[in-house]
């Protein structure tokens, strides 16, 4: 790994684009190493993983009119779209849009947590769009998303965008686009440009993730996954882009995060060394906010202690301070505590999801999130005894820099009422890779069977599986395996709507 420190440069410094934090992307995802074995397997499982919460989320409203936008934009050769069939194909960067969406959707896939909140897999599907619509083969695809993590991870770990309110794409949009600029083979000159303008137009505010929170939450990587591949395409062409992106004057690092002062190291790796950044991510084993999968686990463990709920006279989290803030009481939103709120609020409200675990003892992707369930008197009536506070200890925790350490859970103290306690504590979820089961193949697998056994036949099944286990060695044309198509009739919307401005025009 080499570091790359990072602070604003006045115009009058011109500083050299090798000096640029962008250039230092650039020139890893031209440059970088043979990628191992174990790093092609992990993608393999998170191929898998972004297929099963896209089916299982693929007639919910966002993801349908996500893929009504990009079916109005057909494109002979273009990538395919979840549940369709292969024939139906559209541009690339609709594709990524309905792609991304669909597995966004339910805060179900991969995730990454240290000094930003990322979700890495949410680069996987622009990739394969652009790979299927320019032919390229397993074996480029592989690098694209091996390096898309890598730095994806590097950016994470050295600066904080939640910090100063601002939303985790821009993160993911440079990431993905230098994971394009990777599998396509592209100079350093070019992918340094295109990052460049990836960077420049993907910072946004964190109220996407704030108060009443809406479908735009699932939509953010498909934004992100087109844009990338217009940032790409545009560079190109031989089109510049503005820099120093980060260390210019009047740029992302004085005016978007800590301002003319500030300074990150941020570690990539060398150029020709392999990226190994997807080991260090992690999924999730249940369908809400990450900072909860070790909470839900500890929460379905102490029900059975506490025994009948309506005894419960109170009960504390004592947790990290972006687990506090985020989506405990420290956000101070009114919404986290209301019954009527959307689902992707009830899924940031750590509160909500500590009462449904505690009385339901398991947890649904659906089940746990209707509107019947939210209004249960009785999880009102616990969900409004929780409240959470910032342990400093699991703030240093949270951001350890060994990730053997870290640690993203928290300690649950019940009071009943006669004045006795349960107490527990768990360091990260069960599936994490330091938890009790860490992941492998054969639980993605699981979760695939187990969200998708009604919807797809064995035989589609089987197939799919075996082009996820294989995608590396895939054709160009074999690609279409790793978006499965679902049953005729499955899939509403299947062609456009008639509702949008994209549909004028098709008739």
């Amino acid at each position: 790994m080499k570091k790359h420190t990072v602070r604003v440069h006045p115009s009058a410094d011109n500083l050299p684009r090798e000096n640029q934090l962008a250039w230092h992307i650039a020139s890893f995802a031209a440059n970088c190493g043979q990628l191992d074995a174990d790093v092609v397997e992990m993608i393999a499982c998170r191929i898998v993983d972004n297929a099963s919460v896209a089916l299982a989320a693929i007639n919910r409203a966002p993801v349908a009119a996500a893929r009504a936008m990009a079916l109005a934009h057909p494109r002979k050769g273009g990538g395919t779209v979840y549940g369709l069939p292969a024939q139906v194909r559209v541009d690339a960067e609709w594709a990524a849009w309905a792609n991304a969406t669909a597995v966004r959707e339910l805060d179900f896939h991969d995730t990454f947590l240290a000094a930003d909140y990322s979700h890495p897999g949410d680069a996987i599907s622009p990739l394969i769009a652009v790979a299927q619509q320019m032919g390229l083969d397993g074996a480029a695809l592989a690098r694209g998303i091996a390096v898309s993590y890598e730095i994806h991870v590097a950016l994470v770990k050295a600066i904080s965008l939640h910090q100063y309110k601002k939303d985790h794409v821009a993160h993911l949009c440079p990431a993905t686009t230098a994971g394009i600029g990777a599998m396509l083979g592209l100079p350093t000159e070019t992918i340094f440009q295109a990052v460049n303008q990836a960077v420049h137009l993907s910072f946004s505010t964190r109220q996407s993730r704030k108060g009443e929170i809406s479908s735009w939450k699932a939509y953010v990587p498909g934004f992100s996954g087109k844009l990338a591949i217009e940032c790409i395409d545009r560079a190109m062409r031989g089109e510049a882009s503005p820099s120093p992106i980060y260390e210019g004057e009047e740029s992302v690092l004085a005016w978007m995060l800590g301002g003319p002062d500030s300074r990150y190291d941020v570690y990539l790796p060398a150029d020709g060394e392999a990226p190994r950044g997807i080991l260090e991510t992690y999924t999730k084993a249940h369908s809400a906010e990450y900072q909860a999968q070790a909470l839900i686990d500890l929460a379905i463990e102490l029900s059975a202690q506490i025994g009948d709920l309506s005894k419960v006279k109170s009960i504390l989290l004592e947790t990290s301070h972006h687990t506090h803030n985020v989506i405990g009481t420290g956000a101070n939103d009114p919404q986290k505590s209301d019954p009527e709120a959307s689902r992707e609020t009830l899924d940031h409200s750590i509160m909500y999801i500590l009462a449904v675990a505690l009385e339901d003892r398991k947890w649904h992707h659906v089940d746990s999130y209707t509107r019947e369930r939210a209004r249960t008197p009785s999880t009102v009536a616990l969900w409004h005894k929780i409240r959470t506070v910032e342990d400093p200890e699991w703030t240093r925790r949270y951001l350890d820099a060994d990730p053997a350490k870290r640690a993203f859970g928290g300690k649950i103290i019940v009071t009943l009422a006669d004045g006795t306690t349960v107490t527990g504590e768990r360091a990260v979820a069960d599936a994490h890779p330091n938890g009790a089961h860490p992941w492998a193949w054969p639980d993605y697998v699981g979760k695939f069977e187990t969200l998708n056994r009604g919807a797809l036949g064995d035989g589609e099944r089987q197939s799919f599986l075996a082009a996820a286990k294989g995608f590396a060695g895939l054709s160009s044309k074999a690609l279409d395996g790793l978006i499965p198509a679902l049953p005729t009739g499955a899939v509403t919307p299947s062609k456009p709507t008639g509702q949008g401005i994209f549909d004028r025009g098709l008739e």
